[in-house]
């Protein structure tokens, strides 16, 4: 009934004392003072509606953002990406809220409604914004996100070459899947490093 996320602050710079702690509704368990992200309401209605899920996380990845918006759909083409599954959901905040939104996700309403939308799928595009990845754990919901994308830019350069692309088999992106879980550690190891060099970076 309860989750963490760090205030509203650049994901580099997040230390200890930033994190935060929220109820479902995505309500500061604590009295904390600091300033939460807005969108934190994505994240307390997929825990509420996903028992199953560990970890979020929401990105606002460049090369996902086409299949949003485009007639093309998100599918599997490379076997990393087998967890996106055949068919991509995508969220239009406008569909139930209509056109006088920001595109944000600020309210509980909103984060229902795009949990429902995921449903028991791994992965949901957010229309002219984003999307979200979950997992059973923080390494799993990273390895989802960071894949997400990189299949998301590989399935736009192969539909710009032309003609049709070849796209994982159902039964290949089950295996394919089946066998990349729990190998999220070995990549995790090193986006972890990476973070801590960037962090050092941006603190001088």
């Amino acid at each position: 009934g309860r989750y963490f996320l760090s205030c509203s602050r650049a994901p580099a710079l997040v230390e200890p004392d930033d994190i935060m702690h929220f109820d479902l509704e995505s309500e500061i368990v604590g009295g904390r003072s600091k300033t939460p992200y807005l969108e934190r309401f994505i994240h307390g209605a997929i825990y509420e509606a996903r028992p199953d899920v560990i970890a979020v996380v929401h990105a606002h990845a460049e090369d996902t953002l086409p299949f949003g918006i485009a007639p093309a759909k998100l599918k599997p083409v490379i076997h990393s990406g087998a967890f996106i599954g055949a068919d991509v959901p995508v969220w239009d905040i406008a569909r139930r809220f209509g056109d006088r939104t920001n595109l944000l996700v600020t309210n509980v309403a909103q984060g229902r409604d795009l949990a429902k939308k995921l449903a028991k799928n791994s992965v949901v595009l957010m229309r002219g914004h984003g999307f979200v990845a979950v997992g059973a754990s923080v390494p799993d919901a990273v390895y989802r996100a960071m894949y997400t994308e990189q299949n998301a830019a590989i399935q736009q350069k192969a539909i710009a070459l032309g003609g049709a692309v070849t796209y994982l088999d159902p039964e290949e992106a089950r295996l394919a899947d089946e066998t990349n879980r729990g190998q999220s550690a070995r990549p995790w190891e090193l986006w972890k490093r990476n973070h801590i060099r960037i962090r050092r970076d941006a603190n001088g």
